[in-house]
């Protein structure tokens, strides 16, 4: 399994607007992939998104770009493996 982090900072006034991208069109896109086991989706106080995917194997899909005008940056995005303890 392989866990995507996704993140991305929206203007201010375009933060609930990304939100709601994210959990309607982003969000939706990877759940209709094979692989994809869940996500969930957080925001901070200071307008990031951030997704969290859970996938198996190691070939994780991306979100689509968002629309560009909502965002101050282009989305990072980070992979994690789970770590057995």
């Amino acid at each position: 399994m392989i866990v995507r982090m996704w993140e991305v900072k929206a203007h201010p006034e375009a933060h609930h607007d990304l939100l709601t991208w994210v959990c309607e069109i982003g969000v939706p896109r990877l759940e209709a992939e094979v692989a994809h086991i869940s996500s969930e989706v957080f925001t901070s106080t200071d307008h990031r998104v951030v997704v969290i995917s859970k996938w198996r194997g190691y070939e994780p899909r991306d979100l689509p770009d968002p629309p560009g005008h909502y965002v101050r940056r282009a989305p990072h995005v980070w992979d994690f493996t789970p770590v057995d303890r």
